[in-house]
């Protein structure tokens, strides 16, 4: 189950300036450095820069060009030498009915996200699980998962020994 924590807002319009949590000018500087490090060509420099954002990564992770939340990064964590798919999306909240929602990303060691896979606030993926491309990632994972779909569901890969 998501482990996610809802914070009223204001007013029914929800806009970054309405979000207390954060102050906007920190949000902005957020989005500006990740659309800066999002086509990096070094994966360690990316990786530098991504930190500086408050965002755990661990060592040797590659991150393609992806689309990382930039409200509260400190709330991501990515593993040891795992891999983020190209335009994923990784978020650590999300705005439902004039709430928002806040939670966090904790990926694993060893991990593959597939290309435009969809990971919402408050999943935890476990150790050296697959999702597959396209995947939207609405609960935990557990550890060696082989997952896909809209929602992720367990699959059988022929090609790996289950």
């Amino acid at each position: 189950m998501r482990n996610v924590r809802e914070v009223k807002t204001p007013t029914k319009y929800v806009t970054i300036f309405h979000y207390t949590e954060k102050h906007p000018i920190y949000i902005i500087l957020h989005g500006l450095l990740f659309a800066f490090a999002k086509y990096f060509p070094s994966f360690s420099a990316k990786r530098g820069l991504i930190r500086l954002s408050g965002m755990k990564v661990g060592e040797h992770v590659m991150i393609s060009p992806c689309i990382l939340d930039p409200i509260r990064p400190d709330l991501v964590e990515l593993g040891d030498y795992s891999i983020i798919g190209w335009d994923t999306l990784i978020l650590t909240h999300e705005i439902v009915r004039g709430r928002m929602r806040i939670g966090s990303v904790k990926i694993g060691k060893n991990v593959t996200l597939g290309a435009r896979s969809i990971v919402l606030p408050g999943v935890k993926i476990g150790d050296n699980a697959i999702i597959a491309a396209g995947s939207l990632v609405n609960k935990d994972i557990p550890n060696n998962a082989k997952v896909g779909g809209i929602p992720a569901k367990k699959i059988r890969l022929k090609w790996i020994k289950n």
